[in-house]
Protein backbone atom coordinates (compact mmCIF):
# COMPACT_ATOMS: atom_id res chain seq x y z
CA UNK A 1 0.00 0.00 0.00
CA UNK A 2 1.56 3.21 -0.58
CA UNK A 3 0.14 6.23 1.21
CA UNK A 4 0.15 10.47 0.26
CA UNK A 5 -0.31 12.38 3.76
CA UNK A 6 -1.98 15.61 2.84
CA UNK A 7 -1.62 19.16 3.83
CA UNK A 8 -5.09 19.43 5.62
CA UNK A 9 -8.27 17.56 4.94
CA UNK A 10 -11.66 19.77 3.79
CA UNK A 11 -10.37 22.03 6.76
CA UNK A 12 -7.55 23.14 8.27
CA UNK A 13 -8.38 21.92 11.70
CA UNK A 14 -9.35 18.16 9.86
CA UNK A 15 -5.43 17.36 10.87
CA UNK A 16 -3.97 13.86 9.49
CA UNK A 17 -5.56 13.72 5.76
CA UNK A 18 -4.08 11.15 3.71
CA UNK A 19 -4.68 9.33 0.46
CA UNK A 20 -3.74 5.39 -0.04
CA UNK A 21 -4.27 2.79 -2.58
CA UNK A 22 -3.07 -0.85 -2.69
CA UNK A 23 -0.77 -1.38 -5.09
CA UNK A 24 0.81 1.90 -5.51
CA UNK A 25 -0.90 5.52 -6.73
CA UNK A 26 -1.18 6.74 -9.54
CA UNK A 27 -0.07 10.08 -9.43
CA UNK A 28 3.16 11.65 -7.98
CA UNK A 29 3.68 15.47 -6.26
CA UNK A 30 6.66 16.86 -8.30
CA UNK A 31 6.79 20.30 -5.88
CA UNK A 32 3.91 21.35 -3.51
CA UNK A 33 1.92 19.86 -0.45
CA UNK A 34 -1.68 19.58 -1.87
CA UNK A 35 -4.72 19.22 0.75
CA UNK A 36 -7.86 17.26 0.66
CA UNK A 37 -9.99 19.24 -2.10
CA UNK A 38 -6.44 19.84 -4.43
CA UNK A 39 -6.76 15.58 -4.87
CA UNK A 40 -10.39 16.01 -5.34
CA UNK A 41 -10.05 18.40 -7.94
CA UNK A 42 -6.97 16.98 -9.47
CA UNK A 43 -8.66 13.09 -9.97
CA UNK A 44 -11.74 14.71 -11.06
CA UNK A 45 -10.56 17.07 -13.74
CA UNK A 46 -7.69 14.60 -15.14
CA UNK A 47 -10.37 12.22 -16.04
CA UNK A 48 -12.59 15.33 -17.74
CA UNK A 49 -9.93 16.10 -19.55
CA UNK A 50 -8.50 12.34 -20.63
CA UNK A 51 -12.20 11.98 -21.69
CA UNK A 52 -12.19 14.80 -23.65
CA UNK A 53 -9.32 14.09 -25.60
CA UNK A 54 -10.71 9.99 -26.53
CA UNK A 55 -13.96 12.15 -27.56
CA UNK A 56 -12.72 14.94 -29.69
CA UNK A 57 -9.14 13.88 -30.22
CA UNK A 58 -7.75 17.06 -29.36
CA UNK A 59 -5.73 18.68 -26.78
CA UNK A 60 -7.68 19.19 -23.44
CA UNK A 61 -8.11 21.68 -20.49
CA UNK A 62 -10.30 21.83 -17.61
CA UNK A 63 -10.09 24.94 -14.48
CA UNK A 64 -11.63 23.34 -11.16
CA UNK A 65 -12.94 24.26 -8.17
CA UNK A 66 -14.39 22.81 -5.37
CA UNK A 67 -15.04 19.75 -7.30
CA UNK A 68 -16.65 21.10 -10.18
CA UNK A 69 -15.38 22.44 -13.45
CA UNK A 70 -15.40 26.20 -13.64
CA UNK A 71 -14.43 26.23 -17.19
CA UNK A 72 -13.50 22.72 -19.46
CA UNK A 73 -12.55 23.46 -23.21
CA UNK A 74 -10.58 21.66 -26.12
CA UNK A 75 -7.96 23.13 -28.33
CA UNK A 76 -10.25 25.09 -30.97
CA UNK A 77 -8.66 28.08 -32.47
CA UNK A 78 -8.95 31.29 -31.04
CA UNK A 79 -10.73 33.92 -33.37
CA UNK A 80 -9.62 37.32 -32.61
CA UNK A 81 -12.26 38.58 -30.46
CA UNK A 82 -11.95 35.39 -27.76
CA UNK A 83 -8.07 36.36 -27.56
CA UNK A 84 -8.87 39.93 -26.77
CA UNK A 85 -11.21 38.99 -23.98
CA UNK A 86 -8.98 36.25 -22.65
CA UNK A 87 -6.13 39.03 -22.67
CA UNK A 88 -3.95 36.41 -24.37
CA UNK A 89 -0.93 36.55 -26.57
CA UNK A 90 -1.29 36.06 -30.54
CA UNK A 91 0.98 32.82 -29.97
CA UNK A 92 -0.06 29.98 -27.83
CA UNK A 93 0.37 26.12 -28.12
CA UNK A 94 -2.75 24.40 -28.74
CA UNK A 95 -2.49 23.26 -25.56
CA UNK A 96 -2.06 27.12 -24.29
CA UNK A 97 -5.33 27.47 -26.08
CA UNK A 98 -7.43 24.62 -24.49
CA UNK A 99 -6.24 26.13 -21.09
CA UNK A 100 -6.74 29.92 -22.43
CA UNK A 101 -10.83 28.78 -23.07
CA UNK A 102 -11.10 26.59 -19.88
CA UNK A 103 -10.03 29.74 -17.45
CA UNK A 104 -11.39 32.17 -19.62
CA UNK A 105 -15.30 30.66 -19.24
CA UNK A 106 -15.78 32.07 -16.08
CA UNK A 107 -12.67 33.67 -14.93
CA UNK A 108 -14.25 34.66 -11.46
CA UNK A 109 -15.02 31.83 -10.70
CA UNK A 110 -11.80 30.32 -11.42
CA UNK A 111 -9.58 32.38 -9.63
CA UNK A 112 -7.49 30.08 -7.37
CA UNK A 113 -8.50 26.86 -9.45
CA UNK A 114 -6.60 23.38 -9.77
CA UNK A 115 -5.65 22.50 -13.50
CA UNK A 116 -5.61 19.78 -15.59
CA UNK A 117 -4.11 19.30 -18.58
CA UNK A 118 -4.53 16.42 -21.08
CA UNK A 119 -1.43 16.39 -22.88
CA UNK A 120 2.23 17.01 -21.34
CA UNK A 121 2.71 20.58 -19.87
CA UNK A 122 4.73 23.01 -22.24
CA UNK A 123 6.53 25.41 -22.09
CA UNK A 124 3.66 27.92 -23.86
CA UNK A 125 1.04 26.46 -21.53
CA UNK A 126 3.35 26.67 -18.04
CA UNK A 127 4.05 30.80 -19.20
CA UNK A 128 0.32 31.17 -19.47
CA UNK A 129 -0.53 29.81 -16.30
CA UNK A 130 2.12 31.54 -14.69
CA UNK A 131 0.17 34.75 -14.91
CA UNK A 132 -2.86 33.52 -13.30
CA UNK A 133 -3.87 32.62 -9.44
CA UNK A 134 -4.52 29.05 -9.27
CA UNK A 135 -3.94 26.08 -6.59
CA UNK A 136 -2.09 23.32 -8.39
CA UNK A 137 -2.03 21.64 -11.28
CA UNK A 138 -2.13 17.68 -13.15
CA UNK A 139 -0.31 16.98 -16.04
CA UNK A 140 0.82 13.19 -17.75
CA UNK A 141 4.33 15.09 -17.87
CA UNK A 142 5.94 18.15 -17.70
CA UNK A 143 8.60 19.62 -20.19
CA UNK A 144 12.00 20.65 -18.07
CA UNK A 145 11.16 24.39 -19.17
CA UNK A 146 7.52 24.37 -18.48
CA UNK A 147 8.35 22.54 -15.04
CA UNK A 148 10.98 25.37 -14.27
CA UNK A 149 8.26 27.89 -14.96
CA UNK A 150 5.75 26.30 -12.87
CA UNK A 151 8.08 26.11 -9.66
CA UNK A 152 8.39 29.39 -9.29
CA UNK A 153 4.91 30.03 -8.64
CA UNK A 154 3.81 30.86 -4.97
CA UNK A 155 6.75 31.33 -3.79
CA UNK A 156 7.71 27.67 -4.83
CA UNK A 157 4.80 26.34 -3.11
CA UNK A 158 2.86 25.46 -6.22
CA UNK A 159 1.54 22.21 -6.07
CA UNK A 160 2.52 19.93 -9.12
CA UNK A 161 0.99 16.90 -9.71
CA UNK A 162 2.26 13.93 -12.37
CA UNK A 163 -0.30 11.27 -13.40
CA UNK A 164 -0.05 8.40 -14.78
CA UNK A 165 -1.28 8.69 -18.13
CA UNK A 166 -1.75 4.48 -18.73
CA UNK A 167 -3.55 4.56 -15.18
CA UNK A 168 -7.17 2.79 -15.21
CA UNK A 169 -9.07 2.62 -12.06
CA UNK A 170 -10.99 -0.64 -10.74
CA UNK A 171 -14.28 -1.40 -11.95
CA UNK A 172 -15.63 -0.95 -8.77
CA UNK A 173 -16.17 2.41 -7.03
CA UNK A 174 -15.96 2.41 -3.53
CA UNK A 175 -16.58 5.46 -1.07
CA UNK A 176 -17.43 5.84 2.71
CA UNK A 177 -19.79 8.27 4.00
CA UNK A 178 -20.99 8.48 8.29
CA UNK A 179 -18.60 4.83 8.35
CA UNK A 180 -21.36 3.43 5.75
CA UNK A 181 -19.71 1.95 2.85
CA UNK A 182 -21.41 2.64 -0.96
CA UNK A 183 -19.85 1.20 -4.31
CA UNK A 184 -20.82 1.35 -8.00
CA UNK A 185 -19.60 0.63 -11.22
CA UNK A 186 -17.14 3.30 -12.29
CA UNK A 187 -19.26 5.35 -15.23
CA UNK A 188 -16.64 4.79 -18.26
CA UNK A 189 -19.26 6.85 -20.49
CA UNK A 190 -17.65 8.71 -23.64
CA UNK A 191 -20.18 10.48 -25.81
CA UNK A 192 -19.61 9.34 -29.70
CA UNK A 193 -22.01 10.04 -32.44
CA UNK A 194 -23.97 7.35 -32.06
CA UNK A 195 -25.21 9.38 -28.92
CA UNK A 196 -26.33 12.27 -30.82
CA UNK A 197 -28.34 10.30 -33.28
CA UNK A 198 -31.99 10.17 -31.65
CA UNK A 199 -33.30 13.94 -32.91
CA UNK A 200 -36.84 14.37 -31.54
CA UNK A 201 -37.12 17.76 -32.87
CA UNK A 202 -38.70 18.74 -36.66
CA UNK A 203 -34.62 19.87 -37.14
CA UNK A 204 -32.36 17.81 -37.91
CA UNK A 205 -29.61 19.42 -38.64
CA UNK A 206 -26.46 19.20 -36.34
CA UNK A 207 -22.96 20.17 -37.80
CA UNK A 208 -19.86 19.07 -36.44
CA UNK A 209 -19.30 22.29 -34.43
CA UNK A 210 -22.70 21.28 -32.49
CA UNK A 211 -21.74 17.41 -32.09
CA UNK A 212 -18.30 18.92 -30.42
CA UNK A 213 -19.94 21.39 -28.43
CA UNK A 214 -22.29 19.04 -27.64
CA UNK A 215 -19.52 16.08 -26.44
CA UNK A 216 -17.98 18.92 -24.62
CA UNK A 217 -20.81 20.11 -22.31
CA UNK A 218 -21.78 16.33 -21.88
CA UNK A 219 -18.97 15.34 -20.65
CA UNK A 220 -18.30 18.32 -17.97
CA UNK A 221 -21.41 17.49 -16.56
CA UNK A 222 -20.32 13.65 -16.33
CA UNK A 223 -17.46 15.66 -13.26
CA UNK A 224 -20.16 18.40 -12.34
CA UNK A 225 -22.19 18.28 -8.82
CA UNK A 226 -25.32 17.72 -9.69
CA UNK A 227 -27.96 18.90 -10.59
CA UNK A 228 -26.50 20.22 -13.31
CA UNK A 229 -26.54 22.21 -17.26
CA UNK A 230 -23.91 23.28 -19.05
CA UNK A 231 -23.26 25.77 -22.03
CA UNK A 232 -21.00 25.21 -24.79
CA UNK A 233 -19.70 27.27 -28.11
CA UNK A 234 -16.32 26.96 -30.19
CA UNK A 235 -15.36 24.05 -28.20
CA UNK A 236 -15.49 24.90 -24.70
CA UNK A 237 -17.86 25.68 -21.80
CA UNK A 238 -19.22 28.89 -21.44
CA UNK A 239 -21.74 28.32 -18.35
CA UNK A 240 -22.39 25.76 -15.91
CA UNK A 241 -25.20 25.94 -13.80
CA UNK A 242 -23.80 23.31 -10.52
CA UNK A 243 -25.49 21.24 -7.43
CA UNK A 244 -28.70 23.23 -7.91
CA UNK A 245 -31.67 21.09 -6.79
CA UNK A 246 -33.92 22.37 -9.12
CA UNK A 247 -33.43 22.51 -12.49
CA UNK A 248 -34.62 25.45 -14.09
CA UNK A 249 -31.88 26.96 -11.28
CA UNK A 250 -28.95 25.21 -13.37
CA UNK A 251 -30.38 26.57 -16.56
CA UNK A 252 -30.49 30.00 -15.31
CA UNK A 253 -27.52 29.70 -13.41
CA UNK A 254 -25.45 28.73 -16.46
CA UNK A 255 -27.39 30.95 -18.74
CA UNK A 256 -26.37 33.61 -16.77
CA UNK A 257 -22.49 32.58 -17.14
CA UNK A 258 -22.93 32.32 -20.87
CA UNK A 259 -25.06 36.00 -21.55
CA UNK A 260 -21.97 37.32 -19.43
CA UNK A 261 -19.43 35.25 -21.52
CA UNK A 262 -21.04 36.46 -24.59
CA UNK A 263 -21.00 40.14 -23.43
CA UNK A 264 -17.07 39.77 -22.69
CA UNK A 265 -17.09 39.18 -26.56
CA UNK A 266 -18.93 42.31 -27.28
CA UNK A 267 -16.78 45.41 -28.90
CA UNK A 268 -18.11 47.78 -25.92
CA UNK A 269 -16.10 45.10 -23.47
CA UNK A 270 -13.42 44.68 -25.81
CA UNK A 271 -12.81 48.59 -26.25
CA UNK A 272 -12.82 49.46 -22.34
CA UNK A 273 -10.40 52.26 -21.73
CA UNK A 274 -8.41 50.30 -18.81
CA UNK A 275 -5.78 52.43 -17.22
CA UNK A 276 -2.50 51.41 -17.61
CA UNK A 277 -1.05 48.95 -14.70
CA UNK A 278 -4.38 47.16 -14.42
CA UNK A 279 -3.64 43.36 -13.30
CA UNK A 280 -5.64 41.31 -15.71
CA UNK A 281 -7.77 40.13 -12.33
CA UNK A 282 -8.41 43.61 -11.12
CA UNK A 283 -10.01 43.98 -15.09
CA UNK A 284 -11.51 40.96 -14.96
CA UNK A 285 -13.39 42.26 -11.72
CA UNK A 286 -14.17 45.69 -13.23
CA UNK A 287 -15.67 43.80 -16.33
CA UNK A 288 -17.79 42.02 -14.25
CA UNK A 289 -18.93 45.18 -12.24
CA UNK A 290 -19.06 46.66 -15.75
CA UNK A 291 -21.90 44.40 -16.94
CA UNK A 292 -23.52 43.63 -13.74
CA UNK A 293 -27.81 44.77 -13.72
CA UNK A 294 -27.37 45.09 -9.82
CA UNK A 295 -27.95 49.21 -9.09
CA UNK A 296 -26.14 48.92 -6.03
CA UNK A 297 -22.90 48.26 -8.55
CA UNK A 298 -21.64 51.82 -9.79
CA UNK A 299 -18.18 50.75 -11.41
CA UNK A 300 -18.49 54.36 -13.48
CA UNK A 301 -19.23 56.44 -10.34
CA UNK A 302 -15.18 55.54 -9.69
CA UNK A 303 -14.20 55.52 -13.51
CA UNK A 304 -11.02 57.50 -12.77
CA UNK A 305 -9.88 53.87 -10.60
CA UNK A 306 -9.94 52.08 -13.35
CA UNK A 307 -9.98 53.71 -17.16
CA UNK A 308 -7.89 56.99 -18.34
CA UNK A 309 -11.61 57.83 -20.01
CA UNK A 310 -15.02 57.28 -18.76
CA UNK A 311 -16.54 54.70 -20.85
CA UNK A 312 -20.31 54.63 -21.77
CA UNK A 313 -22.76 52.30 -20.05
CA UNK A 314 -23.78 48.86 -21.02
CA UNK A 315 -27.57 49.74 -20.48
CA UNK A 316 -29.86 46.61 -20.14
CA UNK A 317 -31.80 47.31 -23.22
CA UNK A 318 -28.22 47.56 -25.00
CA UNK A 319 -27.29 44.07 -23.82
CA UNK A 320 -30.96 42.32 -24.37
CA UNK A 321 -30.05 43.69 -27.92
CA UNK A 322 -27.15 42.64 -28.31
CA UNK A 323 -27.52 39.00 -26.57
CA UNK A 324 -30.60 38.59 -29.00
CA UNK A 325 -28.57 38.29 -32.09
CA UNK A 326 -26.85 35.08 -30.60
CA UNK A 327 -27.34 31.96 -32.10
CA UNK A 328 -25.48 28.18 -32.12
CA UNK A 329 -24.94 27.65 -28.82
CA UNK A 330 -25.17 24.14 -27.59
CA UNK A 331 -26.59 23.15 -24.12
CA UNK A 332 -26.44 19.94 -22.42
CA UNK A 333 -28.58 18.58 -18.88
CA UNK A 334 -27.40 15.72 -16.92
CA UNK A 335 -30.82 14.51 -16.31
CA UNK A 336 -33.85 15.05 -18.01
CA UNK A 337 -35.99 18.92 -18.98
CA UNK A 338 -39.11 18.25 -16.25
CA UNK A 339 -40.82 21.53 -18.01
CA UNK A 340 -40.57 23.68 -21.04
CA UNK A 341 -39.33 26.89 -19.02
CA UNK A 342 -35.68 25.36 -19.05
CA UNK A 343 -35.83 25.58 -23.05
CA UNK A 344 -37.33 29.11 -22.84
CA UNK A 345 -34.79 30.47 -20.88
CA UNK A 346 -32.03 28.67 -22.80
CA UNK A 347 -33.54 30.34 -25.88
CA UNK A 348 -32.40 33.73 -24.57
CA UNK A 349 -29.08 32.60 -24.47
CA UNK A 350 -29.05 31.53 -27.83
CA UNK A 351 -29.20 27.85 -27.44
CA UNK A 352 -29.52 26.26 -31.21
CA UNK A 353 -28.79 22.68 -29.88
CA UNK A 354 -29.76 20.40 -27.02
CA UNK A 355 -28.94 17.38 -25.41
CA UNK A 356 -30.67 15.84 -22.89
CA UNK A 357 -31.61 12.12 -21.35
CA UNK A 358 -35.45 12.76 -22.09
CA UNK A 359 -38.10 10.60 -19.87
CA UNK A 360 -40.45 13.12 -18.72
CA UNK A 361 -43.95 13.23 -18.24
CA UNK A 362 -43.93 16.44 -20.15
CA UNK A 363 -41.18 15.30 -22.73
CA UNK A 364 -43.77 16.59 -25.43
CA UNK A 365 -44.08 20.22 -23.84
CA UNK A 366 -40.34 20.22 -23.70
CA UNK A 367 -39.95 18.95 -27.47
CA UNK A 368 -42.80 21.26 -28.63
CA UNK A 369 -40.80 24.14 -26.67
CA UNK A 370 -38.06 23.03 -28.80
CA UNK A 371 -39.59 23.36 -32.07
CA UNK A 372 -40.99 26.37 -31.47
CA UNK A 373 -37.64 27.62 -31.12
CA UNK A 374 -36.40 26.43 -34.06
CA UNK A 375 -33.96 24.34 -31.91
CA UNK A 376 -32.19 20.95 -32.45
CA UNK A 377 -33.03 18.72 -29.45
CA UNK A 378 -31.32 15.00 -28.91
CA UNK A 379 -32.14 12.61 -26.54
CA UNK A 380 -29.46 10.70 -25.08
CA UNK A 381 -29.33 7.49 -23.25
CA UNK A 382 -26.82 8.90 -20.71
CA UNK A 383 -28.06 10.28 -17.49
CA UNK A 384 -24.92 12.02 -15.91
CA UNK A 385 -25.63 12.44 -12.50
CA UNK A 386 -22.16 12.70 -10.25
CA UNK A 387 -22.40 13.35 -6.49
Amino acid sequence: MERLDLKYGCNPDQKGAYIYREGGLPLEVLNGHPGYINLLDALNGWQLVADLRKATSLPAAASFKHVSPAGAAVAVPLEEDERRMYFAPSSLSPLAVAYVRARGADRMSSFGDFIALSDTCDASTASVIAKEVSDGIIAPGYESEALDILKRKKKGSYTILRIDPDYAPEPEEIRTVFGVTFSQPHNGFIPTDEDLGNIVTGRKELPESARLDLKVAMLTLKYTQSNSVCYAYHGQVIGVGAGQQSRIHCTRLAGGKADLWQLRRSERVLSLPFREGLSRNDKDNVIEQYLSDDPEIDVLGHWQDYFSSRPEPFTRDEKRTYLATITGVSLASDAFFPFPDNIERARRSGVSYIVEPGGSLRDDLVIRAADEGSMVMVFSPHRLFHH
